[in-house]
């Protein structure tokens, strides 16, 4: 028999708040984090806009010496970690340290610090280079980090699957737990990718939204009108306990993860199969993996990311799952407000969910303006709406065709 597993603490560092009770708000009100970027110049960039996190100081949250050798998704992740674990008042001094695992995803990992070393090593020699930045820019530092710090020696590594990535580490997560690997895991994804080389690469591709003169509407899930996703930054992270232990120890809890599904679409580097059968399969998988129906589903965080392709052929995979019930779902987009978080989305999306399931709210779509007719579902347009959800299933659909899908119920005895 598997083991069942519980949420027991949530941390999240976002461009629409930071901490639990801000995001919260935010997602509420229905606030966009956008803005027009300021880090770097952004003359000859096609996209100007993006969604950061404000207001963030490492140094509040992380030793000064320690905070200056990470990377930026490192901090986000670090601090977002510390948060889920205060929240779930784990006393880790009291636990077995070695059942007590960090897997976390992140797409692009260090890519501030590659760029800034990349300078050095131009305009000073290699010599120049700090000895760091190794260290800094591997995706496996964040884990590796936030083990160092909370003294835990279970099972460790990240996860790199695009805009999947999250997902793919609280699945994984999940597994382990399931199967007896662990008691608790610290699971979810940061990301940090909002910097003149990963913006310029990003414009390249067409990607991303130009609405640079009006940023708060720029991302539009679903939209007729969206032209593109809005980079965010941020990182989400949730602590996962088998129930047994969560029980043992008095924990609260915020919600049971019951199903996982992955699939990939095996059809191109960026667009997502015109089909949908791949999302179909991940979200049939994660379904069939929770030993429930589809008809219990009563709510969806889409993927949502407000460009042309991927908001239509998450629809059309919507449709095919659901049929006609597709009608009756409320689906919503968190990144109408953060922007795409990239590796960190699906912990980011994941949190938005369980805090809707625990506060009795559906976080709206904002910006929809303009019905698209291929996509035509309850998108919970410009407003939260007043709602119990029992079950909720979260997409997760990255570059490279990766799938990941998350489903979520209300913890029952």
């Amino acid at each position: 028999m598997k083991k069942r597993i519980v949420i027991t603490g949530l941390g999240i560092v976002s461009p629409i708040g930071i901490g639990i009770d801000a995001y919260t708000d935010a997602l509420k009100n229905g606030v966009s984090g956008a803005n027009p970027i300021g880090t770097f110049d952004v003359t000859n960039h096609s996209c100007k806009i993006a969604a950061h996190v404000k207001n963030y100081n490492p140094e509040d949250y992380i030793d000064r010496k320690k905070a200056r050798r990470m990377a930026q998704f490192t901090q986000y992740g670090v601090t977002a970690a510390k948060m889920a674990i205060k929240d779930a008042e784990l006393d880790i001094s009291r636990l077995d340290r070695s059942r007590i695992g960090v897997i976390t995803g992140t797409g692009m990992g260090g890519l501030d610090i590659i760029e800034q070393e990349e300078r050095v090593l131009l305009e000073k020699g290699p010599r120049r280079v700090s000895p760091f930045l190794i260290p800094m820019i591997i995706t496996n530092m964040l884990p590796g980090e936030i083990a160092i710090d909370a003294g835990i020696t279970g099972p460790n590594y990240s996860v790199s699957s695009a805009c999947a990535s999250a997902n793919h580490a609280i699945g994984d997560a999940m597994r382990l737990l399931s199967y007896g690997d662990a008691d608790v895991i610290i699971a979810g994804g940061a990301e940090a990718a909002i910097t003149p080389l990963g913006l310029a690469g990003f414009c390249s591709l067409k990607a991303l939204t130009t609405r640079n003169d009006d940023p708060l509407k720029a991302s539009r899930p679903f939209d007729l009108n969206r032209d593109g996703f809005l980079m965010g930054e941020g990182a989400g992270i949730l602590v996962l306990e088998t129930l047994e232990h969560a029980l043992k120890r008095g924990a609260k809890i915020y919600a049971e993860l019951v199903g996982y599904g992955a699939s990939d679409d095996a059809y191109h580097m960026t667009a997502p199969h015109p089909e949908a059968e791949t999302a179909v399969q991940a979200m049939r998988a994660a379904i069939t993996d929770a030993g429930i129906t589809a008809d219990e589903i009563d709510y969806i965080n889409a993927h949502g990311t407000s460009t042309d392709l991927n908001d239509k052929i998450e629809t059309l995979a919507i449709k095919k799952v659901f049929g006609d019930r597709a009608y009756k779902i409320p689906v919503s987009s968190t990144k109408s407000m953060t922007g795409h978080l990239l590796g960190a989305a699906g912990a980011a999306e994941l949190i938005a969910t369980i805090v809707s399931m625990n506060k009795g709210f559906i976080h709206p779509t904002i910006n929809y303006e303009t019905p698209d007719p291929d996509c035509d579902l309850d998108y919970v347009p410009n407003t939260a709406r007043i709602a119990q959800i029992n079950c909720a299933l979260s997409n997760s659909l990255g570059f490279g065709g990766h799938n990941a899908v998350l489903i979520v119920k209300r913890y029952a005895n």
